[in-house]
């Protein structure tokens, strides 16, 4: 019986990932005046177009096996940014989440190296939970911490659900929860037997 969500298989690689930051936004614009009204709702997730590499039926059929499993939006898997997986800040300590209740655009944490500029900087990623419960957010300015070990991030996409108190921030090879965006897998094979793989996904909202 299959386990999800599922690691992404690592014997190839990925030729490209084109990530996508989703915001739910109403926009309405007047056909006359061309003035227009935005009004932001709660909604924003992540999106994601996945291309493989070109590969023989071996290495194809690992992927082919293991996008079958998910069947279609079924299930779900675990992705992150496969360029990202260090930050460029420069860290340090064991980050944790400094209080409870904290959901929305901002988190406060503590358990960092005291005094640090450039704790983590603007684009860096951090991960809250794990597994099913694994969310994925991009930090928007850059962090120091304060003498105590202390800073808050600012975060896209908002925290939904709030973490614990003293639950652990993992600040490498950070990863979320998606599911594919179509119940439908497929891949091409060329006249030479090389397999095309290409899929799109979205997170776990």
């Amino acid at each position: 019986m299959t386990t999800y969500p599922l690691t992404l298989p690592s014997h190839t690689g990925i030729r490209s990932v084109s990530l996508r930051a989703t915001n739910a936004v109403a926009y309405d614009r007047s056909p006359f005046t061309f003035a227009g009204q935005a009004q932001a709702s709660a909604g924003q997730m992540w999106e994601a177009d996945v291309s493989l590499p070109p590969m023989k039926r071996a290495d194809a059929e690992v992927w082919i096996a293991w996008l079958t499993s998910l069947r279609g939006q079924y299930g779900t898997f675990l992705m992150g940014d496969p360029s990202a997986a260090t930050a460029r800040g420069t860290l340090g300590g064991t980050p944790l989440v400094n209080g409870a209740s904290q959901t929305g655009a901002t988190l406060n944490i503590d358990g960092a190296t005291a005094d640090v500029t450039n704790w983590l900087r603007a684009g860096d990623y951090i991960q809250l939970g794990a597994a099913s419960s694994a969310t994925l957010h991009k930090v928007l300015e850059d962090v120091s911490t304060d003498g105590s070990g202390q800073a808050t991030l600012t975060l896209w996409p908002h925290i939904r659900t709030a973490p614990t108190d003293n639950s652990t921030v993992v600040t490498s090879n950070t990863v979320g929860n998606f599911r594919l965006s179509s119940n439908s897998s497929e891949w091409s094979i060329s006249e030479a037997s090389i397999y095309g793989i290409n899929f799109s996904a979205m997170e776990v909202v």
